[in-house]
């Protein structure tokens, strides 16, 4: 009787601990793409509760023209959204995370398509951490690539 119980507790745990690894992938997916269609409509208030910048948050941007660009953490914030992007959409895929506890990162492929029908292609590691219980970015580090 109590190997069974015990069994049954064993799976139980597990089982709970799973279901909350993927509510919490569920949620970052979801900051995530909130982030990228915030940007696109030029939303500088939706875009902003995205982020929480921190002392050590850092965005890196590298162009497929072999260019970095060091972008202050603080232009993702009350953004003017003339500075913005401009429409289209954009599709995440390939999502690899690592989740403990407060904190996480992300890697993922992203499919632009600007309003034009104009397509870029990046790949994307985004920071992130918990911040008075929800998933906020800290830093990011986008490269841009041409497809072959």
């Amino acid at each position: 009787m109590k190997w069974k119980l015990s069994f049954y507790l064993i799976i139980s745990i597990s089982i709970l601990g799973y279901s909350q690894k993927i509510d919490e992938s569920e949620s970052i997916k979801r900051l995530l793409e909130k982030e990228s269609a915030t940007w696109r409509a030029a939303d500088s208030k939706g875009h902003t509760e995205c982020w929480y910048i921190q002392p050590y948050s850092r965005i890196l941007v590298s162009t497929a023209e072999g260019v970095t660009i060091d972008v202050p953490p603080t232009a993702m914030i009350d953004t003017n959204p003339s500075a913005m992007g401009n429409g289209g959409f954009s599709v995440n895929t390939n999502y690899k995370m690592s989740i403990h506890e407060n904190n996480a990162w992300v890697s993922h492929d992203e499919e632009s398509t600007a309003k034009d029908g104009k397509k870029t292609f990046s790949y994307e590691i985004r920071l992130l951490e918990k911040i008075e219980g929800q998933w906020k970015l800290v830093g990011q580090s986008i490269h841009i690539y041409k497809p072959k």
